[in-house]
């Protein structure tokens, strides 16, 4: 799996992501070495998911899946622009054309009933229970481009999906798109990149890559001199959130598939024990002196 120790050390918020290069965090370190590259390539993992997570014998696919409560609403910012949402209540969601159900643009169907759907150059999410989500780009003709065990390939969309149910996800960033046939073409071109090749670390960054041409979705296409202009603002429910820093759109999309694969309720427990800690901790430099700035990588808000 390798995927343990960051689970662990990732606990550690206080640390997340602050410029000590000593840091044990994944968020550290050269960006060059192929291994780094790969070990933390999620959508390698995605198979290996469902035997981790046994929920009561049942495999998480035969199981209802409701989005609101296995998924992190959460809102993207770079500097004080929101790039990213997802949000499940009502004044957030922008109506989608001919969506007979209600339920917004977060709305999922099967593979057969999003073919009815989806029109080239759309980008579609699957989500399943305990996986990382897995992006894929339409290209019309029942196929899909996707980055899949460290290839780009051409499917069909129902095999792609692997039974998860999805959702058209071309709302969820705030970017404006390139057009239909340059997302196509810009996913058709790269067709059979794979291994040191590939320049995306998941399915999510390379389908918004193929859609918003922005090299923030690269590997490396950022550089990270310390600032954090990214923050990702988690929100906990009774308006409360949780907001962490970031230097790159990578990095951050990282942690936010991190927290769609754990879950929402983990993400939550996880957050309120380390928040729990901080406040005690907050309450005792309260004597000390009067200002708050003293973990530079989170924040937590009441609105």
């Amino acid at each position: 799996m390798g995927n343990q120790v960051e689970k662990l050390t990732h606990l550690n918020y206080k640390e997340v992501p602050t410029a000590d290069p000593t840091g044990m965090d994944r968020d550290e370190g050269p960006r060059i070495g192929v291994s780094y590259i790969f070990s933390n390539d999620d959508d390698e993992l995605e198979q290996q998911q469902d035997s981790v997570h046994d929920l009561g014998g049942e495999h998480p696919a035969l199981q209802p899946y409701n989005p609101q409560l296995h998924e992190v609403e959460c809102s993207v910012y770079y500097r004080d622009e929101c790039i990213y949402q997802k949000s499940f209540s009502e004044e957030d969601a922008l109506p989608e054309e001919g969506d007979e159900g209600g339920g917004g643009h977060l709305s999922t169907y099967t593979p057969e009933n999003l073919l009815n759907r989806c029109k080239p150059g759309d980008l579609v999410e699957f989500v399943c229970q305990a996986q990382y989500p897995h992006w894929v780009v339409y290209v019309g003709d029942f196929q899909v481009v996707h980055l899949h065990r460290l290839e780009v390939v051409n499917s069909f969309l129902t095999d792609a999906s692997q039974g998860r149910r999805g959702r058209i996800a071309n709302q969820l960033y705030r970017y404006k798109p390139l057009s239909p046939a340059v997302v196509v073409r810009n996913a058709l071109e790269q067709v059979g990149c794979k291994d040191r090749d590939l320049s995306w670390r998941n399915s999510e960054c390379f389908a918004a890559w193929c859609r918003y041409g922005k090299r923030e979705f690269k590997i490396g296409g950022e550089l990270r001199i310390g600032k954090q202009p990214y923050r990702l603002q988690i929100r906990l429910g009774d308006k409360r959130s949780h907001t962490l820093e970031f230097q790159s759109l990578e990095d951050l999309i990282m942690e936010k598939r991190r927290n769609d694969q754990i879950g929402r309720a983990a993400v939550i427990q996880e957050l309120s024990s380390h928040l729990q800690a901080a406040e005690e901790e907050e309450e005792e430099e309260e004597d000390h002196h009067h200002h708050h700035h003293h973990h530079p990588g989170a924040q937590t808000a009441v609105e």
